[in-house]
């Protein structure tokens, strides 16, 4: 897959994808972040990219020559087509589902705003879609860049170690919330390993774990379970239970 960022920062979100899973993948030759300064393509002595807003107010707005150019000079640089990603606060929320048809495209534009935001003619004359990563607003889009790059970047094929962590994920397969999980040592004097973890019984470790994902997603996140493919067992069974934790851990 091959990111093109166009940004006032691009280093920012290429040195944000040189470590963990994300730098690995680019090792590999999974992905590649490329980075296009507006600021570049910019006239004048001072290459200004930002103008007061018509119709006064405060802050600055993103100018369309010097975003059109450097968009486009990005979609010259590869032949194959891409569609460009505003990351925007008015956007649609990214979910998982949305990382997944991002992390199966050939190639990605993401478009960083910055200031009071882009001129409106620019974002309708060139932006595809546009992605929020939550109801709050940031300094500019090189974070939320930043984070749809890990995010798809871990859904390369290869990328992890163990392709099934993935698959395991939170929001992944059935849309809940991932189950709680434990490593060494079994003692600790923060607690004790649940026991079915360590019965080697991989039928009851499953069912541990779906039960303990059901409750979990109930406490925490309970507009997921509407959606969710529950058996009628399933929700029979987290009907009958308390609704003061998430559970007895060594059921």
């Amino acid at each position: 897959m091959r990111i093109d960022l166009i940004s006032l920062f691009p280093e920012f979100v290429a040195q944000c994808a040189g470590f963990g899973v994300v730098g690995r993948a680019r090792e590999r030759g999974l992905l590649s972040v490329h980075g296009w300064n507006p600021r570049d393509y910019a006239g004048g002595n001072y290459r200004r990219v930002d103008d007061r807003p018509f119709g006064g107010g405060p802050g600055m707005v993103m100018m369309i020559d010097p975003l059109r150019d450097a968009i486009r000079a990005a979609r010259a640089a590869d032949p194959a087509p891409a569609r460009v990603t505003y990351l925007s606060p008015q956007g649609r929320p990214l979910t998982q589902a949305i990382v997944r048809e991002l992390a199966a495209r050939p190639r990605l534009i993401l478009l960083c705003g910055r200031y009071e935001g882009v001129d409106e003619r620019l974002v309708e004359a060139e932006v595809d879609e546009e992605l929020s990563i939550g109801d709050y607003v940031l300094s500019g889009g090189e974070l939320a860049a930043a984070v749809v790059v890990d995010a798809v970047a871990r859904l390369q094929d290869g990328a992890l170690n163990d392709a099934g962590s993935a698959a395991q994920d939170s929001f992944e397969a059935d849309g809940l919330l991932d189950c709680p999980h434990y490593t060494r040592p079994v003692e600790h004097e923060l607690g004790t390993v649940p026991e079915v973890l360590l019965s080697g019984n991989h039928a009851e470790i499953a069912r541990w774990r779906r039960r303990q994902s059901l409750l979990r997603t109930r406490r925490r996140r309970p507009d997921l379970l509407a959606a969710a493919d529950l058996s009628p067992e399933e929700r029979a069974w987290l009907a009958a239970q308390p609704e003061d934790g998430e559970g007895t851990r060594d059921r």
